[in-house]
């Protein structure tokens, strides 16, 4: 991640710091000509493996790095391989904030363009990576009217609370994500992770400091936020596999979304798989994820 970047997206640092950690999705099979089939699809043999686990699972996760192109391209052929074996697939986008699902709604209903979807979803000011890159699986979407799910919390809100805290939201802020109760700081292998990032970007902070603990806040909310709208989806659509793209700190170790989501899926026959799209050195114990796709 670099300082440069983060002031190009205009979120405020606090968010930027983890959310360049975090993800990027393209996927498509809607364009023929510009985009591979599941049949050209070049998976290696242990790649054909991980694709016969995932399709058991009801969530599937695609944590990956925001830059590397490479994960653009790998999450495009899973998504293919996934509707090509089951086309009841609902995309959980990360880069399209929660109040912008009506507008999802009516791109993949055919009433509005691509030119207006990225407009009224403000989603250069809002996400700020490449829109190009999203086209493919927009299109891809809408030919084959897949579900998209508007995951993310709104930028105002997690600004908020990583400057002031919880206690600054008002009543209009809390419609976007779920009740206070359900923040869940219990992990704290997870908080030594973010910590450790938070160090890494903005020096050696206390580990008890205030800026931190709202960084930290933040954070949770982020991943609780899109955590609730999975469980509810999974919930509500029993029959549809749901393919989250995020990025992999919010993946690794399913201390992020996945662990949160299956809090919320109580006793519920439901399994999820993760996996990370690229090896990182993020081989420490336990298992960063269920699967590594591509080792280069």
């Amino acid at each position: 991640m670099n300082i440069r970047r983060i002031a190009t997206l205009g979120w405020g640092l606090i968010v930027i710091v983890i959310s360049n950690m975090f993800f990027i999705i393209p996927d498509n099979r809607a364009i023929a000509d510009s985009l591979p089939s599941q049949s050209d699809a070049k998976f290696t043999p242990q790649q054909q493996a991980t694709m016969r686990q995932l399709q058991t699972a009801n969530v599937i996760y695609l944590g990956e790095t925001h830059d590397r192109v490479a994960d653009r391209q790998q999450q495009l052929a899973i998504i293919q391989a996934l509707f090509n074996y089951q086309p009841r697939v609902a995309i959980a986008m990360e880069m399209f904030q929660r109040p912008a699902q009506p507008i999802l709604d009516r791109y993949v209903a055919g009433k509005i363009t691509e030119t207006e979807l990225r407009q009224q979803t403000e989603f250069d000011r809002r996400w700020g990576f490449n829109w190009e890159d999203f086209v493919p699986l927009l299109r891809f979407a809408k030919t084959n009217r897949l579900k998209l799910i508007a995951i993310n919390t709104p930028t105002e809100i997690t600004r908020k609370v990583a400057k002031q805290g919880l206690e600054s939201l008002t009543g209009q802020d809390l419609q976007y994500i779920p009740p206070i109760d359900q923040i869940d700081p219990s992990n704290t292998k997870y908080r030594d992770s973010i910590l450790a990032s938070y160090q890494q970007h903005m020096g050696k902070a206390p580990i008890a400091s205030k800026s931190f603990d709202r960084f930290y806040t933040a954070q949770l909310l982020w991943d609780e936020t899109m955590a609730e709208r999975i469980a509810n989806f999974v919930k509500q659509q029993p029959d549809y596999r749901v393919v989250v793209l995020a990025g992999r700190a919010h993946v690794i170790y399913g201390y992020g979304i996945p662990d949160r989501v299956r809090r919320r899926m109580g006793q519920s026959k439901f399994t999820q798989k993760t996996v990370l799209l690229s090896d990182e050195g993020d081989q420490k114990p336990p298992q960063p994820a269920d699967f590594i796709w591509s080792k280069d």
